[in-house]
């Protein structure tokens, strides 16, 4: 049985990542996949290694039924580059970093979020960490909306 995986990235893996982390891993579920496909997130940076999720991301999404509470920010290492199929940044900075970490047989793994969304209002999830909560809903909706758009591209991969 042919497996595939995927980790979301984001600069602290406490706003964006997590919440597209969570949602994925609803969608998996949901459509029975869960031993198939492998999903994660990460960060570029460092700074908030061990930490659970900004709470306004885990009450935005708890409102939507995700629970992030579970999860804890990691930083993005080397044998990520090998060992997940999918690498999707949340923006271009981070795809930047991630590009400068990976190495160069690897880079066809590098993916922005948002080229899985079928309709994009924007090319890039904006960082919600310095603004409001309606930041937090926005991250939501385009997570909702790439991630569908990705589980589309992942069953595809399965069935190839």
């Amino acid at each position: 049985m042919n497996t595939v995986s995927v980790c979301f990235v984001c600069l602290g893996n406490i706003c964006r990542s997590p919440t597209a982390e969570g949602v994925m891993r609803r969608l998996v579920a949901d459509a029975g996949l869960g031993a198939r496909i492998e999903v994660d997130s990460a960060g570029t940076g460092d700074w908030h290694v061990g930490e659970a999720p900004d709470e306004r991301a885990q009450r935005a999404a708890g409102r939507r039924g995700y629970d992030l509470s579970v999860l804890r920010a990691r930083q993005i290492g080397a044998d990520d580059f090998e060992r997940f199929d999918f690498i999707v940044a949340m923006d271009d900075a981070n795809v930047t970093a991630l590009r400068q970490a990976c190495p160069g047989a690897r880079h066809d793994r590098i993916r922005l979020l948002m080229d899985f969304a079928p309709q994009p209002a924007s090319r890039v999830v904006v960082d919600p960490y310095f603004g409001g909560a309606a930041g937090f809903e926005t991250v939501l909706d385009q997570c909702e909306a790439a991630c569908a758009g990705l589980l589309d591209v992942l069953r595809a991969r399965l069935a190839g």
